[in-house]
């Protein structure tokens, strides 16, 4: 029956409530990247600033993400997830804070972009455990022959989260300003603490408790670079990734190029997830396990073009279909890897595999804002963005040309292998 049962995840009650509490966290964070960006862009008006909120981020995402992944190993997961959100819930509390009338007319700006940079930076230190311990919780809650329908509701809603959180965001900005939308954003993400007690606490599966560290991370990036499905899906993925970030610049775009104020930067940011979203769904009824080299291949390329149209676009709803289509192949893309690292890692080594992955993948986001920040810096903002979407599509073409292996990767037989097990 799991075979073909699109809805085979969700008749499994925690992974429902799992579900539910990476909804409120991913609509959290997303309207809370969507803020700040909003709100630093109006404090400067300068795009590098914009950028400089992504090196923010990734300089403790990287520095931390293995040493990170080994703790996630080492840990009870659904605890260290509720110290991870905690401690979440202070970041967000600290910048409606920031935004408050008394601190705006007492505080210079420079003092308040310097604060808001602080607790970016703290964001990002979070980060490099959110991931790790999320993949980890995945595996523990839903059986091994369900793990490609898991991943596509699993992706699915951080989609559906990114999309709601990211239009409410540019709504929220114009209705409420920027203080209250980060009221909201608190109250969001104390309240996925609260869910989350409703999930009981998981055994610790690693064999190896009590590893030293640094065999413990020698052991994780090797079986990484060992595994070439998880090698070439994190490497063809990050670089469209770090070059194809248009939306780090899309304030730029809203208020600069296409004059569509926040509601409109509301509907550019929110394209691309409403694609990647409608997309995961009709994966859960039509499975792309086949020739998943092959399609992982084309999304990318397909994603390249879309930023290259949107890069070259003037005309607002222009913008929005080639960010919406960019989604779609993005979905795709998404869902092929995840269920990649989903067959092809170990219990025991989840954690630490995910943050390889979020070094590649996740901190290639924030890398990639610094990048697009810089280059529109330098080449100008529309430039910036075609480049970065030629940069992909040469990207695509080299590892199909070279990989030949990646090109036939086929995951069918590796999801018969799961389902025969009893």
């Amino acid at each position: 029956m799991a075979k073909t049962d699109p809805y085979a995840a969700l008749r499994i009650k925690e992974f429902n409530i799992f579900l539910l509490v990476r909804f409120l966290l991913v609509f959290g964070w997303s309207m809370q990247f969507i803020v700040i960006e909003w709100e630093v862009y109006a404090l400067t008006g300068d795009p590098l600033y914009l950028g400089l909120i992504g090196l923010m981020e990734i300089i403790p995402a990287l520095s931390m993400a293995l040493f990170a992944g080994h703790i996630v190993d080492q840990r009870e997961k659904r605890n260290l997830l509720a110290i991870c959100i905690a401690a979440f819930s202070l970041i967000s509390f600290g910048l409606f804070w920031l935004t408050s009338q008394n601190v705006s007319n007492t505080w210079s700006t420079q003092s308040i972009l310097y604060s808001v940079y602080a607790l970016v930076f703290f964001g990002g230190f979070l980060r490099s455990f959110f991931g790790p311990t999320i993949f980890s919780i995945v595996a523990l809650i839903v059986p091994k022959k369900i793990y490609p329908n898991a991943a596509t509701w699993n992706s699915s809603t951080w989609q559906m989260a990114r999309v709601l959180g990211v239009a409410f965001a540019g709504f929220s900005i114009n209705w409420i300003g920027v203080h209250w939308s980060l009221c909201i954003i608190f109250g969001l993400i104390t309240l996925s603490l609260l869910v989350l007690f409703k999930i009981k606490r998981k055994p610790i599966l690693n064999p190896k408790i009590g590893e030293p560290v640094m065999q413990s991370l020698k052991e994780g990036v090797r079986f990484v670079f060992k595994t070439k499905a998880i090698l070439g899906a994190l490497t063809l993925d990050m670089v469209s990734v770090l070059f194809g970030g248009a939306v780090a610049l899309l304030a730029v775009f809203a208020e600069d190029i296409l004059k569509v104020g926040p509601e409109g930067f509301g509907i550019l940011v929110a394209a691309p997830s409403v694609g990647a979203f409608l997309t995961m769904l009709v994966t859960a009824y039509i499975p792309i396990s086949k020739n998943a080299g092959m399609k992982l291949l084309a999304a990318i390329f397909g994603f390249g073009v879309c930023i290259i149209v949107f890069g070259l676009s003037s005309v607002f709803w222009i913008s929005v279909v080639a960010l919406f289509f960019s989604g779609v192949t993005d979905g795709v893309s998404m869902v092929i890897r995840q269920t990649i690292l989903q067959l092809k890692t170990p219990d025991e080594m989840r954690g630490r595999v995910s943050s390889v992955n979020s070094m590649f993948v996740g901190s290639s986001n924030e890398l990639g804002a610094f990048e697009s920040g810089l280059t529109a810096k330098l080449m100008g903002t529309a430039t910036a963005v075609v480049f970065g979407g030629t940069m992909t599509l040469i990207t695509v073409v080299t590892t199909g040309l070279v990989s030949p292996s990646f090109r036939k990767l086929d995951l069918t037989k590796d999801i018969e292998a799961h389902e025969n097990e009893t």
